[in-house]
């Protein structure tokens, strides 16, 4: 009997604090992901049923579509990495400490599943900083619609840079910046990113427990192009490793258009 390539490799179930531009009122929300082992298996094809389960009764489930910044439930593929994983988010205010488990059940009738307790102390303590010291945090991006990218700036290494809650509260968290192209939130593809900076990845390769850490800037890998309008957004989270974090913090996109004309040297930009 053949086995079931259908693995689960990790889950969130946390708070989030969402923070976009045109954000809906409640911003206090929270959500479940969970992200299956790499391979040729096209998950979405296999599965069934996807479920979450946490406290006093609370279930919800997952669907097996696409997910697109229009529904906010189903599951992304990573081209990168070649990986399927699926999430929800569920703009319901934040969730009660507990455990909290997803359960996959797939086509051949076989079941996965995970669980992980919620603690909602830290998560209160960094939105509570985080909102206090919004304005200035913002403000630090670079580059931004505030900060443009200079003329000069070239394509290859682009730096990004701001100011952490570290600098700003003396509050340690982690961050994972997502880069895409477009001039609006609603430009933004989250299957199409041109780079990310996966410190879930890199503390599992490196075995480094800061990857992310405190992680006030990052250099771009992948080469811009020229002229182009492009979006990144800076998360932060208490934790680099998925399972174990309670809070993400959505903060609002950046955006910047690249120079038409650039030379291509090193990174420039800074804090």
């Amino acid at each position: 009997m053949t086995e079931n390539p259908v693995k689960i490799y990790s889950i969130m179930a946390c708070n989030v604090y969402w923070d976009f531009e045109g954000a809906p009122t409640k911003k206090e929300q929270h959500k479940f992901l969970v992200s299956f082992f790499p391979g040729d298996a096209v998950v979405p094809d296999l599965v069934e049923k996807i479920s979450a389960y946490g406290p006093d009764g609370y279930t919800i489930e997952f669907k097996n579509q696409m997910f697109k910044n229009t529904n906010l439930n189903g599951w992304i593929y990573d081209r990168f990495l070649n990986f399927y994983w699926y999430m929800i988010n569920l703009p319901t205010g934040f969730i009660k400490e507990g455990q909290y488990t997803i359960e996959v059940k797939c086509k051949d009738g076989s079941v996965e599943r995970m669980s992980r307790m919620q603690k909602n102390a830290i998560s209160d303590a960094m939105v509570s900083a985080y909102l206090k010291n919004r304005d200035r945090i913002l403000n630090s991006f670079k580059p931004s619609r505030v900060h443009p990218m200079p003329a000069s700036t070239p394509l290859k290494d682009v730096g990004l840079g701001w100011l952490t809650l570290k600098d700003v509260a003396g509050l340690d968290a982690y961050y994972v910046t997502r880069l895409a192209e477009g001039a609006t939130t609603q430009q933004i593809d989250t299957q199409k990113l041109v780079w990310w900076d996966n410190i879930y990845l890199e503390r599992l390769r490196k075995n480094d427990p800061r990857a992310g850490f405190n992680r006030g800037a990052v250099t771009v890998t992948n080469d811009l192009k020229p002229g182009k309008d492009y979006g990144y957004f800076v998360e932060i989270t208490d934790g680099n490793i998925a399972q174990e974090a309670n809070i993400c913090i959505f903060q609002p996109f950046q955006f910047f258009q690249t120079p038409v004309n650039s030379p291509q040297a090193a990174n420039v930009a800074g804090t």
